[in-house]
């Protein structure tokens, strides 16, 4: 609690990375409930613009090396949850 997480995503892709790669990372709370989109990546990092995340999520990865990690700052047990990184590179998934 109170510092920052980061949360670790790595990929591999048979493909060559363009502008077409995308990130999603989603979140369902511990005690259950919809599944959220809290960040998005395509070409530029698309930190969330409304929800618990907002202004609270950072792009740490480097697409070029394989890297989708995220960190969340000021972190609070109401955060705790299943966090899922999605990496699609057409036509690579």
């Amino acid at each position: 609690v109170g510092e920052q997480v980061l949360l670790k995503c790595s990929f591999r892709s048979s493909s060559p990375i363009t502008e077409s790669l995308q990130v999603d990372w989603t979140y369902r709370p511990f005690t259950g409930g919809q599944m959220e989109t809290v960040f998005h990546y395509q070409s530029a990092p698309h930190p969330p613009t409304a929800g618990k995340f907002k202004d609270r999520i950072s792009w740490v990865g480097n697409v070029a090396n394989g890297d989708a990690s995220i960190a969340i700052q000021s972190p609070a047990l109401s955060d705790n949850g299943t966090f899922i990184c999605s990496v699609k590179n057409p036509p690579d998934v």
